[in-house]
C-alpha cells in the first residue's frame, strides 16, 4: 500500500488519547485486581498492570521523541479520561454493593471496556506507522512493536466464561483464548469454537 501523508494535528490528537487510555487503564487494571476472585484471572490482571505501565512508558517516550508535552488536556482526552474514572467509580460501586463473584463480572466488563479502546488505540497508531508518510512514523513504528496485543481478547475470554459460570452452566476456565494463546481477532474465533471439545476434556 502506498504511503500517504497524514493530519499531523489529528495524530497527536490520538497520541494524548492513548496515553490517557494506558494511564487510566493503570487504575483500573489496580481496582480489578482488588474484584478478582479466579486465581489466573487474577493472575493475568496482574501481568496485564505491569504490561500497561510499560506501554504509558513507551508512550511517554514517544511524547519525548516528537517533542510533545505528555501533560497536555484536549477535548478527546478529557473524554476519555472521564470513561476511565466512571469505570474505576463503576467497579468500587459493585464490590461496596454485590457479591464477590458480582464484583468480578463487573470488573471484566470494565475491564474489557477499557481495553477496546486501548487495542483500537494501537491499531491506529501501527496502522499510521506502517502507511503513513511522515517524519514521526519510526517513533510510532518502534512503540508499537514493544506493546502487547492480546489483552481484549484473553478478557472477553474471562468474561464470557465466568458469566457463564454464574448461570449455573459448565464453563471453562482458564477460558479457550487464554489457554490457546490468541493474539489475532481470528484466533480468538477459532479458540471458541474450539470450546466444546476443551469442555468434554474438562469432565
Amino acid at each position: 500500500m502506498k504511503k500517504t501523508p497524514y493530519i499531523k494535528k489529528q495524530l497527536h490528537e490520538l497520541l494524548h488519547q492513548a496515553l490517557e487510555t494506558e494511564r487510566g487503564g493503570i487504575k483500573i487494571y489496580e481496582t480489578a485486581l482488588l474484584c478478582a476472585q479466579n486465581k489466573e484471572l487474577k493472575a493475568e490482571w496482574q501481568e496485564y498492570l505491569e504490561q500497561t505501565i510499560s506501554h504509558e512508558h513507551a508512550l511517554v517516550d514517544v511524547f519525548g521523541e516528537l517533542g510533545l508535552d505528555p501533560d497536555t488536556r484536549t477535548p478527546g482526552r478529557e473524554v476519555v479520561a472521564h470513561i476511565c474514572d466512571s469505570l474505576v467509580k463503576a467497579m468500587l460501586m459493585a464490590k461496596a454493593r454485590g457479591r464477590a463473584a458480582a464484583a468480578q463480572l463487573v470488573a471484566c466488563e470494565c475491564v474489557v471496556s477499557a481495553e477496546t479502546k486501548d487495542h483500537q488505540n494501537w491499531e491506529l497508531i501501527g496502522h499510521l506507522a506502517k502507511y503513513g508518510q511522515g517524519e514521526e512514523t519510526a517513533a510510532l513504528l518502534a512503540a508499537f512493536e514493544l506493546v502487547e496485543h492480546h489483552h481484549l481478547y484473553h478478557t472477553k475470554g474471562f468474561l464470557r466464561e465466568l458469566w457463564i459460570e454464574s448461570l449455573g452452566l459448565p464453563a471453562v476456565l482458564p477460558p479457550p483464548k487464554e489457554v490457546k494463546k490468541v493474539e489475532t481477532a481470528i484466533g480468538a474465533v477459532r479458540a471458541v469454537h474450539q470450546r466444546d471439545s476443551m469442555l468434554k476434556s474438562q469432565h
